[in-house]
Formats: C-alpha cells, structure tokens, sequence
C-alpha cells in the first residue's frame, strides 16, 4: 500500500492541505505537503508521478499529467436524468423499495450516489486509506451543497477492509436488503472483447493507486460473505465478463456495456 506521498498546494490552501496531512498520517499515509507557485496542467505533467494536491475544488489524486476526484457535483446532471425506470441499476437493486444498502467496493461513489438518491439509505466501504479520505473530502463537499445535501444525508462512510465488515455485520445478526459490488475489473481479464477501450482517466489514475497484483480487490471473496448477510446480492460486471467467483446469476439486466448480476437469498 502506498504510505508515503507528496502533497502540492498553493499557499492560500495550505491550511487545508494540513488538515489531510493530518488525517492520513492517523490512517497510516505519510504526506510531505510541497507549496508551489501555481497548480497548473503544465505542472502536473512536469511532476508525473504519483501525488495528491488541493484546489478550490478540493483534494485530487495525480499522476501522469493528470488529476482525479470523485467529484460528486459533476454527477448532479446524471442525478436530475436518473429514475427508477430508466436506471438499470435501480431496478437490480429494487431501489424503489428505499432499501437498506451496502456498497462495498466504494470506488469513487458515483453508483452509491446515485442509489442514495434514487432513495436507497447506503453504507459505503472502502478500505484504502487515500481513496477513504478522498470519498470523505467529496461527501463533506456534498453536504454543503444545496442540491445534494438530501442525498449525502443518506449515504455513510466506513473506513474498513469490505470482507471484515461483511463478516463482522453477518456475525452481530445485522442483515440489509442489499449488497452491491463492482469490483475493479483487472484489464488482463477483459480479453473476452475483441477491441479493449482505452481506460478512462479516472481508471488510469486508480490503478495507479491500487495495482493489480497488490491492493486492487478483486471481489471473490465478497460474493459469498455478501450472501449470507443480504437478502439481494448485486454485482456489476462488463457486459462479456465472466461470472464473479464463477457463479452463476439468479438474474441479469443487461446493457450495452455492462450488466447487473442478481443472486437472490434467504436470509431473514
């Protein structure tokens, strides 16, 4: 895991960036704060390598000339277009019922915030100390944010590894509705297509973050941990992927690039 990274702001962030200096050295990541003059593109590609910086908009990861957030502001547009009808997502979760909902393989939110505002009250779980404290960074900004704060309400952060929460939420008798995962997908695995589309940016900059022979989590041995505690197992998959931990699904939803595996349970 990465335990040592810089962290570029400009002066008039510094105060800002102290406080996430903070944060993660209590999460195990040692940042060396570095002020420059202007954070630029023209910078980022200079310091290609891995970093985090702040801004008005607030904490980044960058690398490569690049820089990623989760960003859950930009989701707003996505957020008005989104129904319970025309989301896929919403009908494999059974999102119309307000469950109570599990996201365990955090990522960068964006599927968790669109489940908490189609009305799901979701837990989200990630372990890695640098993208926690981003998704934390993100759901601050969110509930401050006039057309966002209802849904952050619904949304709670967990700072933990996804199968020790499982387990722990299985052993204390604390079912849910639902479990969903969308495992990061290795890019070795996905010659099942026959043109592999570039990754996106945001994607570029996780795997930089969690490599996949080390820290990226798979998720097959979530499957089963997430059956014994929900009612509804849903996992994302790309469209032509093979089954998660090679089960076969009780019900699929499918679409252009990408599907929805649902294994239905019963527990109580």
């Amino acid at each position: 895991m990465v335990s040592e990274l810089r962290l570029y702001t400009e002066t008039q962030y510094l105060t800002q960036a102290q406080s996430f200096q903070t944060v993660l050295a209590a999460r195990g990541v040692t940042v060396a704060i570095e002020q420059i003059e202007q954070l630029n593109a023209r910078f980022l590609r200079l310091h290609p390598d891995l970093a985090l910086c702040i801004d008005a908009q607030g904490l980044w990861l960058c690398a490569d000339g690049m820089k990623m957030q989760p960003d859950w502001i930009a989701e707003l547009p996505r957020l008005k277009r989104a129904s319970l009808k025309s989301e896929m997502l919403a009908r494999a979760c059974h999102l119309a019922e307000k469950p109570q909902l599990i996201d365990a393989t955090a990522g960068l939110g964006h599927d968790a915030l669109l489940m908490a505002h189609l009305g799901a009250d979701v837990t989200l779980v990630e372990r890695h100390p640098i993208l926690f404290s981003l998704l934390e960074d993100a759901l601050a900004q969110a509930m401050n944010h006039p057309q966002l704060a209802a849904t952050a309400s619904r949304i709670h952060l967990v700072h933990a590894d996804s199968a020790d929460y499982l387990q722990q939420q299985a052993q204390q008798q604390q079912p849910v509705d639902v479990v969903y995962l969308d495992p990061m997908f290795p890019q070795r695995d996905q010659h099942a297509q026959k043109k592999q589309a570039q990754v996106k940016k945001q994607m570029q900059l996780l795997h930089r973050l969690l490599p996949e022979d080390g820290e990226m989590d798979l998720g097959d041995g979530l499957l089963v941990l997430a059956q014994a505690l929900a009612k509804r197992v849903v996992v994302k998959r790309p469209r032509l992927a093979v089954c998660l931990a090679d089960q076969v699904p009780d019900h699929q939803w499918l679409g252009d690039a990408c599907r929805f595996d649902a294994y239905f349970t019963a527990v109580e």
